[in-house]
């Protein structure tokens, strides 16, 4: 997987360019379809802003953002959001496929 690192009104540092690759590289066990992902670090208002963003294939793209004091919780608290909806659209793929083989084939009860 790509990951792409972009700073906003900041510098990017190798540490926490090590912790997001690190966080972000965990993903794709998840959804195995992920891509790329695009990791934004900022500073708004005198707040930490971290957006990450997740290609997948067939166009699914997964947007988290969080804005605190801590970069690192930021981050952390982004890649949270990203597994849990990375785990509600793989619960919806799976649904849409239907019943299993096997459990096509037992009988009724």
């Amino acid at each position: 997987m790509d990951i792409t690192f972009i700073g906003r009104h900041m510098d990017v540092t190798d540490a926490m360019k090590q912790y997001a690759a690190e966080k972000v590289g965990k993903l794709p066990h998840l959804y195995d379809s992920l891509q790329s992902a695009d990791v934004s670090f900022g500073v708004d208002a005198g707040e930490h802003v971290v957006e990450i963003v997740a290609h997948g294939k067939r166009k699914s793209t997964f947007v988290a953002r969080h804005q605190g004091k801590d970069m690192y919780g930021c981050l952390d608290q982004c890649v949270h959001k990203l597994e849990q909806q990375l785990r509600r659209h793989k619960d919806k793929i799976r649904d849409r496929q239907g019943p299993s083989h096997e459990e096509s084939m037992t009988p009724g009860q």
